[in-house]
């Protein structure tokens, strides 16, 4: 997954741009994104390419490159797409059984009914860094939904804040183990736990080493109504989110992310 990776980043910046995200899919440009608006105006050193759901009506609005440029890519990633999604629904189930619940409560809430499942490639250049100066690659930022699954090229960068309403916030770097996937919790499954389970504040910091990693989020249906569980409130600690579709608190992290 990782070569092919590297070859898509490696094509022209014309090439690239032909593939231009669209209804989040496809290409983003080197600084192009803000993830934490907070705290810069400037974009993100990195480029990247989303990949959406693979079934249903909604995979028909997946981009990819040509098979005359990159003729095993779109096998390639759609066979990796599967194998991660696969993982994330057993882990879904994990959680719902560390829960108390039912293993299969998110399956009949209709989140993992066609969840919205995006598989994300990176690229992070390391010589847009300077020596005298501390760069984020991706700046602090939690991810929107579900969980995520990350896999990375073992060039270190990722950090986490296990507390991040502390301030000054203490990173920490994230070990790489080789074969490995690191797991981060959602803004989604944070909302649906009332807060036990906390999402992961995380950011990549620039080394001067070019850097690949792939993410994978498992955010739930569009329709599904994420709303606290009554398991994870009492009358001490009352729900702390308002119920909200899915789909809706989406589009909305999405458009402070892009401005679009």
């Amino acid at each position: 997954m990782f070569n092919e990776s590297k070859k898509f980043f490696s094509l022209q910046l014309e090439d690239k741009m032909k593939l231009a995200r669209k209804e989040h899919r496809g290409y983003t440009a080197l600084c192009d994104e803000i993830l934490d608006p907070s705290s810069t105006s400037e974009g993100d050193p990195k480029e990247s390419f989303y990949i959406g759901p693979l079934e249903g009506t909604l995979s028909s609005m997946n981009q990819w490159p040509s098979l005359e440029i990159l003729p095993t890519w779109r096998s390639t990633m759609e066979y990796y797409h599967q194998k991660v999604l696969s993982a994330g629904r057993r882990l879904i189930h994990l959680i719902a059984l560390a829960l108390n619940l039912n293993e299969d409560f998110f399956e009949k809430v209709g989140a993992l009914d066609a969840p919205m499942a995006f598989l994300r490639l990176l690229h992070y250049p390391g010589e847009l860094v300077s020596s005298n100066q501390e760069v984020c690659g991706a700046s602090a930022h939690s991810d929107y939904g579900m969980i995520t699954l990350l896999a990375t090229d073992g060039v270190p960068g990722l950090q986490v804040c296990r507390e991040k309403f502390n301030q000054p916030r203490l990173w920490e770097d994230v070990p790489n183990i080789k074969g490995a996937l690191i797991v981060n919790i959602g803004d989604m499954m944070e909302r649906w736990t009332n807060c036990l389970f906390r999402s992961t504040l995380h950011r990549v910091m620039s080394s001067g080493q070019e850097r690949y990693s792939a993410a994978f989020f498992l955010d739930p249906n569009g329709d599904c109504v994420v709303e606290c569980l009554e398991s994870c409130c009492s009358e001490s600690n009352p729900p702390k989110f308002a119920p909200i579709r899915s789909g809706d608190y989406i589009k909305e992290r999405i458009r402070l992310t892009y401005g679009s």
